[in-house]
């Protein structure tokens, strides 16, 4: 499970969707929640960097500062065990009027229909986000925070990843057509 948590991680980074230290992830194995640790580097992570996280616990010093909000999805959704955060330009650039996204390609149509949008005042994001984005993800598979990032969740890491790399082609499909005039 950790090696896999830190592929999809990777490739986040290697396909452009995070930069080198941007976005965290997490996976469930059993009891414990694997959580990248605060200011992670996608391309030198190692699994002994990883950082151990246990549900109805407060999260150790040194793992991410998203680990509460990967707790509080855990704790709310059941059916989760891959959680991933992301800074996909497009997701974040188109969103940031903080409507809710409607994908206007088959396939982000098809995924989410409506992708929710959730705005928290910068200074407030670190007490706010956990509660807000684990409200919505205990029913959505993806949210997005305006100005920041998406957050997608689901029963693995290659579906959390799948979802988050759907939402970012609908995204970057979107702004092309907004900018060919066709939409």
């Amino acid at each position: 499970m950790k090696a896999e948590l830190i592929k999809y991680y990777r490739w986040l980074r290697q396909y452009g969707i995070n930069d080198s230290h941007s976005g965290n992830a997490s996976v469930r194995d059993g009891d414990i929640i694997w959580v990248t640790p605060t200011g992670a580097c996608a391309d030198t992570l190692e699994e002994s960097d990883l950082i151990a996280c246990y549900l109805g616990e407060s999260a150790p010093v040194g793992a991410s500062l998203d680990a509460p909000l990967h707790l509080a999805v855990y704790e709310k959704n059941p059916e989760a065990n891959a959680v991933l955060h992301s800074h996909g330009a497009h997701s974040v650039a188109l969103t940031l009027k903080g409507e809710d996204f409607v994908p206007a390609d088959f396939e982000g149509a098809l995924y989410f229909g409506s992708v929710p949008v959730i705005t928290i005042p910068y200074e407030e994001y670190v007490v706010q986000a956990p509660t807000k984005v684990s409200d919505i993800l205990a029913t959505e598979k993806i949210a997005i925070v305006r100005g920041h990032g998406v957050y997608a969740q689901a029963d693995s890491l290659n579906l959390a990843y799948k979802w988050t790399c759907s939402l970012e082609l609908s995204a970057k499909t979107a702004f092309i057509a907004q900018q060919a005039g066709t939409l």
